[in-house]
């Protein structure tokens, strides 16, 4: 019995616990789904939010899209209106033309009419006449005429001829007296002096002690400023000044400024005198090109090429017959311009076939053939105008003169170098002989560069030392003078000096 009140006891005591599990099990259940509704609605108003935002956001992109076409769309109207005014003007101005032409053309028409109505009330008068003749005469009207005509050229044949003679001689006389005066003025408006600085430059010095600096210990200094530069350095007993000897005036220069640079800097020694050197070569260029520039602009030739110019401005450092070839060239330039206004030719075409007409000499050491092909090669390469091409190359009449300005060109050639005092021929042929003996060497396989020296006197050769052993340069200093002695004609002798240098250089890092 007591048993059995056990077990209901124990099963009542499961049941409740059971009750009781549940019944907490499902407080806690509650609790739970409450926190999870408020964290969904807490998830939820955050979305909220940041659709609210992106939104804003969009709209606020959507209007500045939207401003910023309205502003493309304004520009563009704008734009589409000032074309549309323009093309207005253009159409208007075309309109007002074409009522000035028809105009003209009507007041041609009615002239050809009058001259119409002229014509045929002389035919009609003319006819009549002879009408009446023949019916007076009873002889056909074509006898008449040529019975008429007869009769006058036999009357006054005498009278025709002396007056066609008096009429051609006033016009040749007439032709004659106005070219000279033409010329004439040309060749007034255009004279000035030579430029007599042909092969020397002279040097200022602050003292006499500058002289051994310049010469250097041993005479190092100075041998490196001549082999570098190609010039002949002469210091004599004249007080204050170093004379600068050479025939080709790129090089004077680029000694001159070289020295005057070495001596207001004070320290001179080999690695200073070349590079300075080098410096100044790089200047030069940039002279070139200034007076390039310069020349072009003074002749009034424009639109040329930079590279063109370029090759221009080394004119200014050439001679012909002791004349500077780019002043002459500008000289040219103006007097075919004058020609070619009293001419009536294309004034323009003709100044610039002056300007370029010796462009040929500015590369002619560096590129066989004539000067005058040469530049027409050149011309060419740029894409010069073919009119201009045709001006320039008939000045030695090399090719025919196809047009007015080809004519004009050389006329301006002969009067700038025919001039008194222009030119000097024994500076010409003196150069000639120098370039010439700086050829023969620079013609031997291995020769880097070639100096001639001394008036002519004496050619320095650099040989290349990796091409040419010390054997082979003594066998090119003969070979050389052979070819001179062979080749050229000079008084007393000259002194060929091959000279090969070995140079390592090595840097330390």
């Amino acid at each position: 019995m007591s048993l059995l009140i056990v077990l209901i006891i124990a099963m009542a005591a499961g049941l409740t616990g059971i009750a009781i599990g549940w019944f907490l099990r499902f407080i806690i259940s509650l609790g739970k789904k409450g926190s999870m509704e408020l964290e969904i609605k807490e998830m939820l108003l955050g979305a909220k939010e940041e659709v609210d935002i992106i939104t804003s956001e969009a709209e606020q992109q959507a209007q500045e899209i939207i401003k910023e076409a309205k502003k493309e769309a304004k520009d563009a109207e704008e734009k589409a209106d000032r074309i549309e005014s323009r093309i207005i003007a253009k159409e208007d101005a075309i309109e007002a033309r074409q009522k000035e032409i028809d105009k003209e053309e009507q007041e041609v028409r009615e002239e050809i009419q009058k001259i119409e109505l002229s014509k045929k009330d002389i035919n009609q008068l003319r006819d009549s006449y002879t009408k009446k003749l023949s019916e007076i005469a009873h002889i056909p009207t074509s006898e008449i005429k040529n019975e008429l005509i007869d009769n006058i050229e036999k009357e006054h044949e005498e009278d025709l001829l002396v007056r066609l003679q008096k009429i051609s001689e006033q016009n040749e006389d007439l032709y004659e007296t106005k070219a000279r005066d033409i010329l004439a003025s040309v060749i007034q408006r255009m004279s000035k002096q030579l430029d007599h600085t042909l092969f020397t430059h002279t040097v200022n010095l602050p003292s006499e002690d500058m002289k051994g600096k310049i010469i250097g210990k041993e005479g190092r200094n100075i041998k490196t400023f001549e082999n570098l530069t190609g010039v002949e350095v002469i210091i004599d007993d004249t007080p204050g000044v170093v004379t600068l000897s050479s025939f080709d005036p790129v090089r004077r220069e680029i000694a001159t400024v070289a020295l005057g640079k070495l001596i207001k800097d004070g320290r001179i020694q080999p690695v200073k005198i070349e590079k300075t050197i080098e410096q100044t070569k790089d200047e030069i260029q940039k002279i070139i090109k200034k007076k390039g520039e310069e020349a072009a602009y003074e002749a009034g030739v424009f639109n040329l090429d930079a590279r063109l110019i370029q090759i221009v401005g080394r004119l200014h450092f050439r001679t012909s017959y002791g004349q500077n070839v780019l002043s002459h060239s500008v000289e040219m330039a103006h007097i075919a311009g004058m020609l070619a206004e009293e001419l009536g030719a294309n004034v323009k075409i003709a100044k610039a076939g002056a300007l370029l007409h010796d462009i040929g000499k500015a590369m002619d050491h560096e590129v066989p053939g004539t000067h005058v092909e040469i530049g027409r090669r050149i011309l060419q390469k740029f894409e010069v105008h073919e009119d201009i091409i045709k001006a320039m190359q008939a000045h030695h009449e090399e090719y025919p003169y196809e047009t007015i300005e080809s004519i004009i060109v050389q006329v301006a050639d002969s009067i700038s170098g025919g001039r008194p005092g222009a030119r000097r021929d024994n500076a010409e042929n003196y150069l000639k002989r120098l370039s010439e003996l700086e050829a023969i060497a620079t013609h031997f396989g291995g020769v880097e560069k070639a100096y001639a020296l001394e008036a002519g006197r004496e050619i320095r050769v650099f040989v290349k030392p990796e091409n040419v052993s010390d054997y082979e340069a003594a066998q090119m200093a003969r070979d050389i003078a052979r070819k001179i002695e062979k080749d050229l004609k000079y008084p007393g002798e000259i002194k060929v000096n091959v000279i090969r240098e070995n140079r390592v250089i090595e840097y330390a890092r």
